[in-house]
């Protein structure tokens, strides 16, 4: 990441993360759908497959046009969360009514709560204790953001878990139990649960968790191996996320113009659901 662009944490506080944890740049970050319960009438996957990209800022309706072009068919836009790293004046309801008329598919992130084990200065960092209730207001508030936003039920949000020690048994529960009752809040307002995360460990400690209750249907992993594919480099089982449930986020920093727009941008190879919109 770019010194310039403060994606979900700073660029330092990343680094600081990876050190911490003995992490290699490999990442992941997640989505898949989600089963909904035998009452509820869900609304049909709105289901993406091509290259996304992410910035830190969403960009103007303008250049979001000019970028149209066909090489992306997907962005990736930051509804909320007391971590996420930059403002976003351009994110309004009429920008995503706006951008889905253009053809855009979006695809929401959340940035809450962080590990207790990560280093370094977070505005919302979780405790063992308080995890699962935090998990539960953050998972209300990443619906409110949403539905505010003109994404609706049937949208799959991803909750941004950057880098921590899975091994840390503590640590790595914490960061479960808070996942899992952010899931519960989704699944029970309707929304799809997806996360993204590190493949050498965030992600790794979602598709490795023999406990599945309440865990994201749809899994997007940072692994920046500029490999195109959601699958021929999937680190897991290959039963996992099946059925279009999988976004792997391969090449970060790549500053590309279309138009009179240059942007800074993430590569996403996208084979998931994203938000319903209109």
């Amino acid at each position: 990441m770019s010194t310039s662009k403060r994606h979900r944490l700073s660029k330092r506080n990343r680094y600081l993360a990876w050190g911490a944890t003995g992490v290699v740049v490999a990442a992941g970050g997640a989505f898949a759908a989600t089963s909904a319960s035998a009452t509820t009438a869900w609304p049909a996957q709105k289901t993406f497959t091509g290259r996304a990209f992410d910035a830190c800022t969403a960009p103007s309706a303008a250049a979001m046009k000019a970028w149209h072009t066909g090489f992306y068919g997907a962005a990736a836009v930051y509804i909320g969360g007391k971590n996420r790293g930059c403002s976003q004046p351009n994110l309004t309801a009429s920008w995503v009514k706006t951008v889905n008329s253009q053809g855009w598919k979006l695809i929401p992130l959340y940035v809450g709560a962080q590990p207790p084990c990560q280093t370094g200065t977070r505005n919302e960092k979780m405790t063992t204790a308080g995890a699962a209730a935090l998990g539960a207001t953050d998972g209300k508030d990443a619906v409110a953001k949403a539905a505010a936003l003109g994404m609706k039920a049937g949208s799959a949000l991803y909750l941004d878990m950057e880098p921590y020690d899975i091994k840390n048994t503590s640590c790595n529960k914490a960061v479960l139990s808070y996942v899992r009752a952010f899931d519960k809040v989704l699944h029970d307002k309707t929304y799809r649960a997806g996360f993204y995360g590190f493949s050498s460990s965030s992600a790794a400690a979602i598709a490795t968790a023999t406990d599945r209750t309440n865990l994201p249907g749809n899994l997007w992993y940072a692994k920046w191996d500029k490999a195109n594919t959601t699958t021929t480099d999937w680190p897991w089982s290959k039963s996992l996320y099946t059925n279009h449930s999988r976004g792997h986020q391969y090449m970060v920093n790549s500053k590309e113009k279309r138009g009179a727009y240059t942007i800074t941008v993430d590569r996403n190879a996208w084979d998931g659901p994203v938000a319903i919109v209109g």
